[in-house]
């Protein structure tokens, strides 16, 4: 299992024979991966909403309290596990158009593995700020494009011309299923969840924060 995880960064056909090898002989190999590895994102989204927290304007730190955080995590790590099921019915469906005959679960295998950059790519939300997550996300996106394209043939026992729609008609689809399942999740988190904000403010250095700046008394300029 983690010799894949290593595997798909540096021999990713090869990666892919194997993977496509041991699903053969076992059914649930991919689902122990998912679970661990999508625990990357989460805790490190913990970790930069709890502690590190982000900024909206200059001087100023945003962070979430501690139930907030760890209610954010979650739905996060169900959002992607959900996701990579959803995903996994979506490519089976399709197949009968390229003469592939995958099972439900060698196409939720092939997912979870396709998921790998992403995984790394949660390692962003340790610093939670605008660029980082754009910069991450992007390349993690490059990445499992490249993946898409270079194991679907493999996996899917499939011409390499058929592979090209195929991971076209696919990447179409799951940008929507990414796309519908983290709005989903967010207006979820926002309005039913209620989360609660600790915000600072650095006034000057003789000073910390705006909570240990003292405060004016009655009357005092």
């Amino acid at each position: 299992m983690i010799s894949h995880f290593f595997a798909l960064l540096t021999r990713p056909e090869r990666a892919w024979v194997e993977i496509d090898r041991e699903e053969t002989r076992s059914n649930f190999g991919h689902l122990v991966y998912l679970l661990l590895f999508a625990l990357l994102p989460a805790v490190c989204l913990f970790v930069g909403t709890r502690w590190v927290g982000w900024s909206l304007v200059e001087d100023e730190r945003i962070r979430l309290d501690t139930p907030s955080a760890l209610q954010l995590s979650l739905l996060l790590y169900l959002t992607i596990i959900a996701g990579v099921f959803v995903m996994g019915a979506f490519l089976r469906w399709m197949s009968r158009t390229f003469e592939a005959q995958p099972s439900y679960q060698q196409c939720v295998g092939f997912v979870a593995y396709l998921c790998t950059p992403f995984f790394i790519a949660g390692l962003g939300a340790l610093y939670p700020t605008r660029w980082v997550a754009l910069t991450v996300l992007l390349l993690a996106g490059l990445y499992a494009t490249y993946l898409l394209y270079v194991g679907l043939p493999k996996f899917m026992h499939i011409g390499y011309q058929q592979a090209f729609l195929y991971a076209v008609s696919s990447w179409g689809v799951g940008l929507l299923v990414l796309v519908n399942l983290l709005v989903g999740m967010i207006l979820l988190w926002l309005l039913a969840l209620e989360p609660a904000y600790q915000r600072t403010m650095q006034q000057d250095q003789s000073y910390g924060t705006q909570e240990q700046r003292p405060q004016d008394g009655p009357g005092e300029r």
